[in-house]
């Protein structure tokens, strides 16, 4: 097979190759039918280069070299998402985790062998700032290998970048665009209570204007549920909710001398120091 079996490929589907092509990352048919590009991402691609097919999967030219370091990575990420599920499943034992969910190159099986573990937490309302903290301290105690900042040896360390409180699923609107839409329509859930997961994708229904079948909307409007308190659990709910307050405070004052572009609020906390958005689109209009 070859070049001149790319009958199907549209723009959308060829733009989608092109795409990829920037992470090393070779596309199935069925990939590139799940991950073509919308309406909204397409204006970004300026120019096309002829893609090649072989073995079933869909690369440029001349990028032939990709097709082992597929398979590869594939390895490697199979044995990086049995770590990752291991410590999902400790972390799941805490009442106000919401969700785990694996993110960056390993949710889509194409991880280095170098690389760390990206994970994203999402955490019952209210409750984030002493579920970090919480989490870390039972890593630690159980000696899973946490990565800390300017770590140079990441190598299977869980990387928790993305925490969310589950009152602010919601991207930011000045940093959505084709990469970060990307990132969360790949996003691969290995704890998920009461529908988080859902509940994330339908805050975020405007990755649908980039990746418009990278995933299913479910048409159930999830609510989050409320109980009705008591006033010893009312007391309860409030304490805990200043002691949030106070764990935000003290975690923010810890971190504040070397944030930079990162989001640090009361309900979100995302560690994503380089503008990954902006350099891919760069990369696209190139």
């Amino acid at each position: 097979m070859g070049l001149q079996d790319n009958e199907f490929l549209g723009t959308s589907e060829t733009a989608s190759i092109l795409y990829h092509d920037i992470f090393d990352y070779p596309l199935k048919v069925k990939e590139i039918i799940r991950w073509r590009v919308g309406k909204k991402g397409l204006s970004l691609f300026k120019k096309t280069k002829e893609v090649l097919n072989k073995d079933g999967l869909y690369c440029l030219k001349d990028k032939e070299s990709l097709l082992y370091k597929r398979t590869l990575r594939e390895r490697i990420s199979n044995r990086k998402t049995e770590i990752a599920k291991k410590n999902a499943s400790l972390l799941a034992k805490l009442p106000t985790v919401k969700g785990v969910f694996i993110t960056g190159a390993l949710a889509m099986n194409n991880a280095k062998e170098e690389s760390d573990i990206d994970l994203m937490i999402i955490t019952k309302r209210n409750r984030l700032w002493l579920t970090r903290l919480t989490s870390y301290l039972v890593l630690r105690m159980m000696n899973y290998a946490v990565r800390k900042p300017n770590d140079k040896d990441q190598k299977d360390k869980l990387c928790l970048n993305i925490w969310l409180d589950e009152s602010a699923l919601s991207w930011g609107k000045k940093d959505r665009n084709i990469y970060s839409a990307h990132e969360i329509a790949q996003v691969v859930p290995i704890v998920d209570k009461e529908n988080v997961h859902q509940r994330f994708l339908q805050k975020n229904r405007w990755i649908l204007d980039y990746w418009p079948s990278a995933v299913r909307l479910s048409s159930m409007q999830y609510v989050v549920r409320s109980m009705q308190k008591s006033i010893l659990h009312s007391t309860f709910y409030v304490l805990l909710s200043w002691f949030n307050k106070l764990a935000f405070k003290l975690q923010y004052l810890y971190m504040k001398p070397k944030i930079t572009r990162e989001v640090v609020t009361l309900h979100k906390a995302i560690f994503h120091p380089r503008n990954w958005g902006k350099e891919i689109n760069e990369l696209l209009s190139a």
